[in-house]
């Protein structure tokens, strides 16, 4: 079975739709800039968040909020199909706002909801946002689904959880934040934090749920993903964000999100169709 993934982003709701259709591919220990609320369309999946595993199958929501850490692996080498939609926070707090009155992010206490009714209102929105059929429905749908979820799913104010960071974690985490564009070393982090090597690796993993490394890599990844959509050519947006070349941009780009860098950015370019922002590939 060939495999397909098809992307478009909606200039109307300002957000993304993803549909994977018979991959395997496993998707490694990463985080987004972005909220997550997608389904399992059919297959089944592992997926490891805050420290908890799910076996996720046909029929099970995913809510992801920005920032969290997760790993998304196949079970028994078993194809999926999923669909997604990808709400950036300055459009949830938009969206948010005009359904609480609370100029607020929500944050969802819920990681996975089984079996949930919700699945097929979603459904329904993604179709209408992958067909580009009229925006009345479209929003609709959209502020409906939203507000279930918020109410039943989310706190209703975004509430950061407890710092329990010592402040050398957060001096490398600040660091790593504002200098991935470049070259940076373990044993220069370990210096800023006071820590050997070891001690810093085993730390940081404990407190921020992800090594250095791989925060790093993923921090660079969503800063990439920015100058993609500006129409920065990949070899530029791979030097501007740390990356030692474009082979390696390119691979860690497709661990994370699905796509190579081209691919991405692809929907982000005018189409001859109005309204049409989309990618499809086989």
């Amino acid at each position: 079975m060939s495999e397909k993934r098809t992307i478009r982003y909606d200039r109307d709701l300002n957000l993304e739709a993803y549909h994977f259709k018979g991959i395997m591919q496993k998707f490694p220990n990463h985080f987004h800039e972005h909220y997550v609320i997608g389904f399992i369309e059919k297959g089944s999946r592992r997926l490891t968040c805050k420290n908890r595993e799910y076996n996720i199958e046909t029929g099970d929501i995913i809510l992801l909020n920005p920032l969290e850490n997760h790993i998304c692996e196949q079970i028994d080498n078993g194809v999926l199909d999923f669909r997604c939609i990808n709400i950036l926070p300055d459009a949830m707090q938009k969206a948010a706002y005009e359904i609480t009155g609370k100029d607020s992010l929500p944050h969802f206490g819920v990681n996975v909801v089984y079996r949930s009714d919700h699945v097929k209102p979603l459904h329904k929105l993604h179709q209408i946002i992958m067909e580009q059929q009229p925006d009345f429905e479209k929003e609709e749908l959209f502020f409906f689904l939203l507000e279930q979820l918020i109410e039943l799913y989310a706190e209703p104010f975004y509430k950061q959880p407890p710092n329990k960071n010592s402040p050398a974690i957060q001096t490398v985490f600040d660091y790593i934040s504002g200098h991935y564009a470049e070259h940076i070393r373990l044993d220069e982090l370990a210096s800023l934090a006071g820590m050997n090597k070891y001690t810093l690796l085993r730390a940081f993993t404990r407190l921020r749920g992800i090594t250095p490394y791989r925060y790093l890599e993923t921090v660079r990844v969503n800063e990439a993903k920015k100058l993609l959509e500006q129409g920065i050519e990949p070899i530029e947006a791979a030097m501007q964000t740390g990356f030692v070349d474009q082979s390696h941009f390119s691979n860690f780009f497709k661990d994370f999100i699905g796509l190579t860098p081209k691919q991405y950015q692809n929907i982000f370019k005018d189409n001859p169709r109005p309204g049409k922002e989309y990618y499809e590939t086989k």
